[in-house]
């Protein structure tokens, strides 16, 4: 099985700065596309930005220029790096890993979440 573990979630001031990690643990072969999704309650989960295994990014208008992910192939981790927080921002914040594929089940792609981490930005 497949594990995806966020850490760096928590309380931050606006205009502050917080670094979210994922990490990936299991008999992975590779992982296609990792990316942070994040959800306030009574809303759809949104994309927040993705990255490819090559390193294309991808991210929603509301953190261009504010939001940086980045990703160490070799740990099976990807990184969201934010700047400028906004109150805008507070929500449960997800990893998800897609287009995994294990020793195991190479021909298999599967997706896989992390149980989230909160990001609140208040004074």
């Amino acid at each position: 099985q497949v594990q995806l573990v966020e850490s760096g979630g928590g309380l931050v001031q606006p205009g502050g700065s917080l670094r979210l990690s994922c990490a990936a643990s299991g008999m992975i072969f590779s992982i296609d596309t990792m990316g942070w999704y994040r959800q306030v309650p009574g809303k759809q989960r949104e994309l927040v930005a993705t990255i490819t295994s090559g390193g294309r990014t991808n991210y929603v208008d509301s953190v261009k220029g504010r939001f940086t992910i980045s990703r160490d192939n070799a740990k099976n981790t990807v990184y969201l790096q934010m700047n400028s927080l906004k109150p805008e921002d507070t929500a449960v914040y997800y990893c998800k890993a897609g287009g995994v594929r294990t020793v195991t089940t190479i021909m298999d792609f599967m997706d896989y979440w992390g149980k989230g981490t909160l990001v609140t930005v208040s004074s």
